[in-house]
């Protein structure tokens, strides 16, 4: 049931889409930070990885968060390929949008769920606000992300970097909102779970690990199957624990999971479809290290000052910090990366480069401006001078 209060007609109508795990996470703060106006009704599409059992099924963590209007969607079958997963995606969300109605759809990243938000959103007229749009990321990822900023309308951002970058693709800087990223909110949130109640939830018996994550490249189809076995080879050999994670459902994660087949039956590993984001974050904070290529190497564990060790050109040309440690997906290259992280212990600094924590209150109070809803529909490319 909707909340009422005041004349519900005059109430601004927020759709906010997820795919992931983690861009819900990243999208959560936003939500509750909005559902607590009464100014405005929050509506969820939950698609993509939470609707699949092999990664956990987690539209379930959606609906437990206890918010109101949640509308999920199959749009895959295992093994669809993205162009299909876009196709199908635009198909349910278009039939939604014109039930719900809804003045703003607010979309995440770089996943094709994403741009299918700001597809429809575009063609039918509607608002589209784009988060963390700006940002550098390889493979099909980066294409993704740009063309999400170029169909939408109102760009929230992490920092001066990202905006100076839409300019450059000719978005008005009156759309663009440095805000910081949303999940900086919940990272340096006192509310963290204690890391040993996320240890016992999820049977982690270590007393030490390192986190691995390691996702497609979609346009390296071809050395996939021996990037993963190189890092599957090394972790095995380096003889320390490890909380591994599935990799994303692109192109290619069929190969990595047959790789990583390889730590069955070894209890120095604890192999998960997926974690909830805050937990995963308790794990982030407390992990000797993180390795693969995921954007939480990058993104959030420099913020908590754990080192990271970024494996291939997913990242390349993303922010850089001394955490970081890029090498190449080669057996004797990762076991000599380990080796530095392990050095960088406890001499890190924390960076605040993706925002400092208040990101949910800046989007309250940008989108409860006037101003923000007379943003046009109608979009033009501003040159640079």
């Amino acid at each position: 049931m909707n909340r009422s209060s005041g004349n519900k007609s005059n109430r601004k109508r927020l759709l906010f889409l997820t795919g992931t795990r983690a861009d819900f996470g990243k999208l959560k703060p936003l939500i509750r930070a909005i559902e607590k106006s009464d100014e405005f009704e929050c509506h969820i599409f939950a698609t993509g990885m939470h609707t699949l059992s092999r990664y956990g099924s987690t539209v379930i963590e959606v609906y437990k968060e206890g918010f109101r209007n949640v509308q999920s969607y199959i749009n895959q079958v295992d093994g669809e390929s993205m162009d299909m997963v876009l196709a199908n995606t635009i198909q349910g969300l278009s039939r939604f949008v014109r039930e719900c109605r809804p003045d703003l759809i607010v979309v995440h990243g770089d996943r094709v769920e994403a741009m299918a938000g700001a597809i429809v959103g575009s063609l039918q007229n509607i608002l589209v606000a784009h988060v963390e749009g700006g940002e550098l990321s390889g493979t099909i990822d980066g294409l993704i992300r740009h063309s999400v900023s170029k169909l939408s309308h109102i760009h929230f951002v992490s920092n001066q970097d990202a905006a100076v970058r839409l300019r450059q693709l000719g978005e008005d800087p009156a759309s663009i909102f440095v805000i910081g990223s949303p999940d900086i909110d919940i990272m340096l949130s006192p509310d963290l779970k204690p890391v040993e109640q996320v240890k016992k939830h999820y049977d982690i018996g270590f007393d030490r690990y390192s986190l691995l994550l390691f996702h497609p490249v979609t346009t390296e189809a071809g050395s996939i199957a021996r990037q993963a076995s190189q890092l599957a080879t090394a972790v095995i050999e380096d003889g320390s624990n490890y909380v591994v994670i599935h990799p994303n459902n692109d192109a290619g994660c069929e190969t990595i999971l047959g790789a990583f087949g390889a730590f069955e039956g070894n209890n120095r590993f604890r192999v998960f479809p997926s974690l909830r984001f805050e937990w995963f974050l308790s794990l982030l904070k407390h992990a000797d290290f993180i390795i693969g290529n995921s954007s939480s190497g990058i993104h959030e564990a420099p913020v908590y000052a754990i080192p990271a060790i970024n494996i291939g050109s997913r990242q390349d040309n993303r922010f850089q910090h001394e955490s970081i440690i890029d090498c190449p997906a080669d057996k004797g290259a990762i076991l000599e990366a380990m080796g530095r992280a392990r050095k960088l212990a406890g001499k890190l600094k924390p960076s605040l480069h993706f925002g400092t924590g208040n990101g949910a209150e800046k989007f309250r109070e940008i989108i409860a401006s006037e101003k923000t809803w007379n943003v046009p529909r109608q979009k033009k490319f501003l040159d640079l001078k």
